[in-house]
């Protein structure tokens, strides 16, 4: 059986005495029933020893802090088989310390106040959490329920022994304790605990901040690192809830904005010094020059410890709110590693007479002692002092004299956070006067309820006696504002902390970052801005290309394609030119292309020109030859009227082929293939007469015989202009239906357009080519036949051999100008007719002209009339 507390059971013993043994049970069984009620009530207490307060004064409403008095403590190692230790706190934190006292300012400064909760007194109950989560959660127990052994029925055994907690200040302390706090629902609400996490009001519903969330200096930090360019950074974060959250939110926000991580690396001040060493090793090996630095304070310590220990200068480094401001960071940075740090930080703020309040500090309690031996280097115990050689404490020192953290400077520097604490502590006030129905007094009868308090607070709005707004978002967070901070040495090497810009999450996107006009001072003491990327940019004419395996800020420049353009820098793309430009050669702007045509310019036009008018003059000079001895044999002998309409149609092709130069216009284009036709038809058309009366001639029998009147000057003269007119309905039904047009060839050429004239309809085209071709053939047949006539002089041999050019010419032109491009097919088509009306004007005229001029012994009519054959020539000609 287990006794009731209380309550204790003894067996009896065996005793030869009856009434001694009889007496002993009636006084257990009396002890029994006096104590039984007592063992049946329920008893709060706690499990373990109690915590006490390091600072603590009574009052009406009590006020709980928890700070990190302590940084750090003892590692030791737990064997198990014994009730672990309480943990031993070493290295004392000034500026939590310094925090604790902005928390008593405030509580004081409202306890003396008219108008602000009269007649209540504010007391409070401060713990040391020592930067441990553990203590931290028992801290909060402690203010929550009280460490008092209380019984079931008095009513402070459900009621919190605070009415809202103060702290803490590290992110993750935060985390733990605002889980206790929550279904308590007691108000807890830091100054300078950051993590976005926070915010989240399902799991810490009663948590407030009086410092903005990380969520808005994550992406802070990430437009400050894009507005510099630098795009190839570091980074290096505290392994806890604030470095780890703020930084993956910065990543997140840094990728949007095209910014790449080098490397990303954890660190906390108990790592092993093998740790701590690798990621100065990971920083030494990097390429990047710029170090994002999302640390707290302790951390950043240890780090500026091993960072100065390996003089690692020559690093940008950009902070958060946590170190970027801090003066022992500064002092501590002997080897100016840190100089020209940018970063964020809270506000500047100012709050009367808390300054004073601090520097006139006295040692009254045993936790200042502690603080003032640490910063006068000296002992209260005079034993103490002598054994350790240090001078005895007076509580008399003068805290403005010292290089600590007490100096105008420092309190200056912490005056933000201090104010943080200042409008925590105002606001449960104000929460408080309105509860309790305050005017002149205080209805002190009011029974507080914490989730009555927790609600007020979340709707509270009032302005400091210093004019700050004071409020919080549904996420209980305030208004998102920064300072941005530049350190900036001095020549006696005091670092100065100067504010270059501003970041205000409440403005749009592309106004919350602006910096101001002041010039800014680089790591080494630089004013030119650091360059830290992978790549260098990509200037326009070239396109990124990733590298493969590496990150998207790591690539290669290539040059844009032909035809392709970049104008920006660092394109991604190349953009192809509009058909009718083309990209210069930087690759950065289209030009309108060059148009290129057959040009009377350019050399192989004016080559090609001179051919057409050497080739009229020739032809002239022929026709002349011609009509100058037009009443000789050999001239009349050859039906000087076909020879004289031959040699006019040769001008026209000559002439002809300057229509195909210059450029194409809408008529031209009409113009030059239906004068090549029509006079290349013409042509043929003498050359085929004479060739069919040159055959006839030989094969009709008799000279009077009646087949030759089918063949005379009128017949010739109608067969000309049969085939002509043919080929005259082929070129009006080929303008008709689909004539040749002027047009913009893109394709042939990329970086020129070539003017030319498009056929329009291609059988037209090819129906033209081919009648000529034709009867040009028909001629070369019949030539050919008559090629071995007897006469003396006998034409069809000189006609078939223009014909077997003329022929050759145009055989070989369809295959060339097929595969010619651009303006060179309009020269090989000009080429072609003026090669095939040289053939017919050398094969057919200039034996005559030899004869006429350098043989005219020859042109006589007894040599011309040579046979039977000739004198039906005679018949046919000479009439």
């Amino acid at each position: 059986m287990i006794a009731p507390r209380g309550l204790f059971l003894y067996n009896s013993m065996p005793c030869t005495n009856k009434w001694p043994e009889q007496g002993r049970a009636l006084l257990q069984l009396l002890f029994l029933v006096l104590s039984f009620p007592r063992a049946l009530e329920t008893v709060c207490s706690q499990r373990g020893g109690t915590d006490k307060p390091q600072l603590y004064k009574d009052g009406d409403i009590m006020i709980g802090g928890i700070f990190s008095f302590h940084s750090s403590w003892k590692d030791r190692k737990e064997t198990y088989t014994h009730k672990p230790l309480p943990l031993e706190c070493i290295s004392l934190n000034f500026r939590e310390f310094q925090f604790a006292q902005a928390l008593l300012f405030t509580i004081e400064e409202i306890n003396n106040s008219t108008e602000l909760l009269p007649g209540i007194s504010l007391g409070h109950k401060m713990y040391d959490t020592c930067g441990s989560i553990v203590k931290s959660v028992r801290a909060v127990l402690a203010l929550t329920n009280g460490n008092e052994a209380v019984s079931g029925n008095e009513a402070s055994c459900t009621k919190p022994a605070v009415q809202a907690i103060m702290g803490e200040t590290s992110s993750s302390l935060c985390l733990s304790a605002a889980t206790v706090t929550g279904p308590f629902h007691i108000p807890m609400i830091s100054h300078f605990a950051t993590c976005a996490c926070l915010s989240d009001k399902s799991k810490y519903p009663s948590f407030l901040r009086t410092i903005p969330s990380d969520y808005y200096q994550s992406r802070a930090l990430a437009q400050l690192v894009k507005h510099f360019g630098w795009t190839w950074v570091g980074a290096i974060r505290s392994n806890n809830d604030y470095g780890n959250n703020g930084m993956a939110t910065f990543t997140e926000t840094a990728q949007q904005l095209g910014i790449c991580l080098e490397y990303s690396v954890a660190l906390f001040r108990t790592d092993s010094p093998k740790k701590i060493q690798k990621i100065i090793d990971i920083i030494k090996q990097s390429t990047s020059k710029v170090i994002v630095a999302f640390l707290h304070f302790p951390d950043m310590d240890v780090l500026m410890y091993e960072l100065s220990e390996h003089n690692m200068t020559g690093y940008q480094w950009v902070g958060s709110e946590a170190w970027i401001f801090d003066s022992q960071i500064a002092e501590m940075d002997k080897h100016h590693i840190l100089d020209g740090a940018i970063g964020l930080s809270i506000p500047k703020a100012h709050v009367r007479g808390m300054r004073e309040f601090m520097l006139n500090m006295k040692p009254l309690n045993l936790l200042n002692e502690f603080y003032w031996e640490t910063l006068f280097n000296c002992k209260f115990n005079s034993l103490n002092s002598q054994e350790n050689n240090q001078r005895e404490c007076t509580g008399h020192e003068d805290l403005m004299g010292g290089q600590h953290s007490f100096t105008y400077k420092s309190l200056a520097t912490y005056m933000p956070i201090f104010n943080n604490i200042y409008k925590g502590v105002y606001a449960v006030a104000h929460v408080l006067h309105k509860i309790l129905d305050c005017n002149k007094t205080c209805n002190i009868n009011v029974n507080l309820d914490p989730f009555t308090i927790l609600q007020d607070i979340r709707k509270i709005y009032f302005k400091t006696m210093e004019g700050d707004e004071v409020y919080f978002n549904e996420n209980g967070d305030p208004p998102a504002k920064y300072e941005i901070i530049n350190w900036q040495p001095t020549e006696n090497g005091v670092v100065d902390f100067v504010t270059v810009g501003l970041y205000d999450a409440s403005l749009p996107a592309d106004k919350q970052l602006s910096l101001q006009n002041n010039p800014l001072i680089w790591t080494q003491n630089s004013n030119q801005v650091p360059v830290s990327v992978c790549s260098d940019k990509c200037s326009p004419g070239t396109r990124k290309v990733l590298q493969k395996g590496k990150p998207v800020c790591c690539y290669d420049c290539i040059r844009c394609a032909e035809g392709e353009i970049s104008s920006t820098t660092d394109s991604i793309n190349c953009v192809q030119c509009p058909p009718e430009f083309w990209s210069n050669d930087r690759r950065d702007v289209c030009v309108k292309k060059e148009a290129e045509f057959l040009s009377y310019e350019e050399m192989m036009g004016a080559l090609l020109t001179a051919a057409s008018l050497c080739g009229t003059c020739m032809t002239a000079v022929v026709a002349f030859i011609f009509f100058t001895y037009r009443k000789t044999p050999i001239v009349r002998a050859n039906n000087s009227e076909l020879s004289f309409l031959l040699l006019f149609s040769l001008t026209l092709c000559f002439l002809c082929s300057l229509t195909f130069m210059g450029r194409p216009s809408e008529w031209s284009c009409m113009l030059r293939h239906t004068a090549f036709g029509i006079t290349f038809v013409l042509c043929m058309s003498c050359v085929l007469g004479k060739t069919v009366v040159v055959l006839m001639a030989f094969r009709a029998s008799l000279p009077g015989s009646n087949v030759m009147k089918w063949f005379g000057p009128t017949q010739q003269r109608l067969s000309v202009l049969v085939f002509t007119l043919i080929q005259v309905v082929i070129c009006v039904l080929w303008l008709t239906i689909s004539p040749p047009f002027p047009f913009k060839n893109l394709k042939v050429v990329k970086d020129r357009i070539i003017l030319e004239c498009a056929l329009g309809s291609a059988v037209g085209f090819w129906a033209v080519l081919g009648y000529i071709g034709f009867l040009a053939l028909l001629c070369f047949v019949l030539a050919f036949l008559a090629r071995k006539l007897p006469d003396n002089f006998n034409e069809a041999k000189f006609i078939a051999f223009s014909m077997l050019i003329f022929c050759s010419v145009w055989f070989t032109f369809i295959p060339a100008y097929v595969s010619s491009p651009g303006k060179f097919s309009v020269a090989v088509e000009i080429f072609a007719i003026l090669a095939s009306s040289f053939g017919l004007l050398i094969c057919i005229f200039i034996p005559k002209c030899y004869i006429l001029l350098l043989r005219p012994g020859k042109n006589t009519k007894k040599n011309m009339m040579g046979s039977t054959k000739s004198e039906i020539l005679k018949q046919i000609y000479m009439k």
